[in-house]
């Protein structure tokens, strides 16, 4: 059965252990400094963001159908059976498609290294392939970050929900954008207050992006047709002009 992630707004009081907890997960630095930074990055792979009194969390969403993995050409990325998106840092040739192509704009990339790989959050894919939970769930006090089967999740949220409607707007985010995600996340406002994409379609993005990638080969092999014709037409000139018995015209360079 699928995993998810649910994360409630409501009881986050904005610790940061599950920032901490993710650091040391992924072996990352993580200091005072690091903790200001409401943003993920290749070195901060979930962040708590501060909304005033209230906070949220930005994570990898794990998508049902996800676009970053239809969009890269040498599957370094692949949806789990568990639910999780994972990252074949081997099989990347550093494309950053992906990074295009999420519409959570989550995809990091590590441009000051030398070898630099993308980065993102794998819902602890090891961790849970062993019956464990992830890092940030088993590091939060106060039971904001819970790990789980998905169904069962889905039903904790409308349970809290039911029980106390009056800290709970009425909607889980996370069951039905972009055809749904391992992520799913209670607020006590509507999500737009909290920073969140609430304009998503319903349904899932890969065939939008395949509908475009489908043309990408005629495209090339239009450029290189038209392409191979300029060539074949330069070097055809040179030739006729050789065979006249005339130097051939310098060609202007196209730099200046």
């Amino acid at each position: 059965m699928a995993k998810a992630i649910l994360y409630d707004s409501v009881q986050c009081v904005g610790c940061r252990a599950c920032e901490d907890g993710c650091a040391k997960r992924w072996n990352i630095p993580y200091n005072d400094t690091i903790a200001k930074e409401e943003e993920i990055s290749a070195h901060k792979l979930t962040a708590v963001v501060t909304h005033g009194e209230r906070y949220s969390r930005r994570l990898c969403m794990h998508c049902a159908d996800p676009t970053c993995v239809s969009v890269c050409p040498v599957a370094a990325l692949q949806k789990t059976a568990l639910g999780a998106v994972i990252y074949d840092e081997d099989r990347c040739m550093g494309c950053r498609y992906c990074m295009l192509a999420c519409p959570y704009q989550v995809p990091s990339y590590e441009w000051s290294s030398r070898l630099p790989r993308v980065k993102k959050c794998d819902m602890c894919y090891e961790l849970q392939r062993s019956g464990k939970s992830t890092a940030c769930s088993e590091t939060c006090p106060t039971g904001a970050t819970v790990t789980g089967d998905r169904d069962a999740l889905i039903a904790e949220a409308r349970k809290r929900i039911a029980e106390k409607p009056g800290d709970y707007h009425p909607r889980i985010y996370g069951i039905n954008e972009v055809g749904g995600t391992s992520v799913l996340i209670l607020s006590g406002v509507p999500f737009e207050q909290l920073g969140m994409k609430t304009n998503l379609p319903l349904e899932p993005l890969p065939p939008l992006t395949w509908a475009v990638q489908s043309h990408v080969p005629d495209v090339v092999l239009l450029g290189s047709v038209l392409l191979g014709g300029i060539s074949w037409i330069t070097h055809r000139r040179d030739e006729v002009a050789a065979a006249e018995g005339h130097a051939p015209k310098p060609r202007k360079d196209a730099s200046k």
